[in-house]
């Protein structure tokens, strides 16, 4: 950010007393100002921005990687790149943001989970070609920088890259006076990473007989927030402090809707390295058929059987509060699953075993058949 100021016009002569050379300045014709302004009169404190940063500096620290290099406060971040490690590496890239579940922040004034929720969109894309996340820049947009809301943010940002083992590598916050109430703020992010090129992930590598795994999401992630804030509290008139037993251990709706996204980076690249893993769909807004079809030839179909498990209270609230259809719920929301892996019939108890060994709920929801390139949803959800 520049601090901008107006100077004296004309009728200013170029020397003062004494014949002192004065800055030069633009004739305008008008009569000189009683003062200058400044950047903080249009509403932009640089003085809070640089508040914001040294606030963020201790929880950035805890994301560095080896290979980063400087610090905060340069023009651009450093990350040098190990390629001694690969024969052929390829970037990654992703880029994303939180949606209108900044709203339900914003409202109950928590602003310390959604970066968390950012990093989890970026990073999961990125593994599911089968890259490790290597850094992540943010961009923080609001309409008046309160430096301890920033850092609350950025803090949640730092926090989600270190579950993912990435950096956060930079990133910038900008003040929108006049365009964004001073309460309001929006946040996105891009991450990059790398892979070995014989290793990425694809369709390309999915065969008949390989099994479908389904990996346990935290609830509704960062997707159908518009269509949730319609049904929930709009129609509804929910209210976001009010205790829905359902939830259990006396939870809010709002604590609940703010539950972080579960970010699958690490365990992803783990259950690579141990089975042989064909593919991984992130499932985010088109929900469990609009994703997992991402990774399908067009020679197979996935069979996912609905009865192996049991969503969330969350989803039927909103169901019966909306009295939603099941295709729309689907194509809406994850129901539960936040990651699928494809693996090898022959890999699929190690698979298993390996994600259960590192705390992720997964199981064995459905198979790959000879098709054409279609998500098949049988069965029914447990309920109740």
């Amino acid at each position: 950010m520049t601090h901008v100021s107006e100077r004296s016009g004309a009728g200013s002569s170029p020397t003062g007393a004494g014949g002192d050379r004065q800055p030069w300045t633009a004739g305008t014709g008008r009569s000189p100002r009683k003062r200058s302004v400044s950047y903080a009169d249009a509403g932009v404190s640089i003085e809070a921005g640089d508040r914001a940063v040294e606030l963020l500096k201790s929880k950035v620290k805890q994301t560095r990687r080896p290979e980063v290099m400087g610090d905060l406060g340069g023009f651009a971040g450093l990350f040098r790149l190990d390629t001694t490690k690969y024969k052929n590496p390829i970037l990654a890239s992703s880029t994303d943001g939180v949606g209108t579940k900044l709203v339900i922040a914003q409202q109950m004034d928590i602003h310390d989970t959604v970066g968390i929720d950012l990093v989890a969109m970026v990073v999961d894309d990125l593994v599911a070609c089968g890259a490790e996340p290597l850094f992540l820049l943010d961009y923080i947009a609001t309409g008046e920088v309160v430096p301890e809301k920033v850092a609350e943010i950025g803090a949640g940002i730092a926090d989600g890259c270190r579950y993912a083992g990435c950096a956060l590598l930079g990133g910038e916050t900008a003040e929108h006076p006049g365009v964004l109430r001073p309460d309001e703020y929006d946040i996105s992010a891009t991450g990059v990473g790398v892979v070995e090129e014989s290793l990425i992930l694809s369709s390309e590598r999915v065969e008949v007989g390989d099994v479908v795994i389904a990996m346990r999401s935290s609830g509704l992630h960062s997707n159908g927030y518009s269509l949730v804030r319609h049904v929930l509290l709009g129609a509804g008139r929910m209210r976001l402090d009010v205790v829905i037993e359902d939830f259990g251990r006396q939870r809010t709706l709002g604590e609940e809707l703010l539950t972080p996204t579960k970010i699958y980076a690490q365990d992803c690249l783990k259950l690579i390295a141990e089975a042989e893993v064909r593919a991984l769909a992130h499932v985010t807004g088109g929900g469990i058929p609009g994703n997992l079809v991402r990774i399908l030839p067009e020679h197979v179909d996935a069979v996912v059987d609905r009865a192996t498990w049991k969503p969330q209270p969350v989803f039927d609230l909103i169901q019966s509060k909306g009295r939603i259809e099941d295709p729309a719920m689907e194509s809406t929301f994850n129901m539960g699953v936040g990651m699928f892996a494809i693996v090898s019939a022959e890999d699929a108890d190690r698979a298993l075993a390996t994600l259960t060994g590192r705390g992720v709920d997964a199981w064995q929801a459905g198979e790959i058949i000879e098709g054409t390139g279609e998500v098949r949803m049988v069965g029914q959800h447990t309920r109740g």
